[in-house]
């Protein structure tokens, strides 16, 4: 009987992996500037967002998404709002397209990912230099669009394992 408890709270956990792992990604905020890496960063939450918002994973919560990116605008400074109003918009963006694909294609949404992603990356940039009179480096934003767009490959193949693991 404990057994089957144990495994439960196991799976519980298991499926709100995903919701775990963006509030971790949010609240750490890692980058590599301790690496000596001037020119490389990647928006880990944002392939996230895009990738179990386009799998309707049933535990991936739009609200609490959007939770996320008060905490994301917490710890990094940025004005409140700006960071939920980017992961809602992906939510936004990616449920579309979900339900206008009649049959899914890793590289169509490959691509689907970098438009969303620069459309983001501009928003931000617009809003933040504009509004709140940010000095903003658009290099910056350019490398981590580059970046994310590539790591979001790797990051789906692993993202699908884990699917995988929980069907099963």
């Amino acid at each position: 009987m404990t057994r089957l408890t144990r495994k439960t709270s196991l799976l519980k956990i298991y499926t709100w992996f995903p919701i775990i792992l963006l509030f971790i990604s949010v609240l750490n905020e890692f980058d590599f500037n301790y690496l000596n890496l001037k020119y490389f960063s990647f928006n880990f939450p944002f392939i996230l967002i895009f990738f179990f918002t386009l799998k309707e994973f049933k535990n991936f919560d739009y609200f609490l998404v959007f939770i996320a990116g008060l905490f994301n605008d917490t710890v990094v400074g940025l004005p409140l709002g700006i960071s939920s109003l980017s992961y809602t918009l992906i939510c936004i963006a990616t449920a579309y397209i979900r339900n206008i694909t009649i049959r899914p294609n890793p590289l169509k949404d490959w691509f689907y990912f970098l438009f969303i992603i620069s459309l983001i990356n501009s928003l931000n940039y617009s809003i933040l230099t504009l509004f709140f009179d940010f000095n903003l480096d658009l290099t910056s934003y350019l490398i981590n669009t580059f970046f994310t767009f590539s790591f979001y490959i790797i990051f789906v193949s692993i993202f699908k394992y884990y699917l995988k693991g929980l069907n099963d």
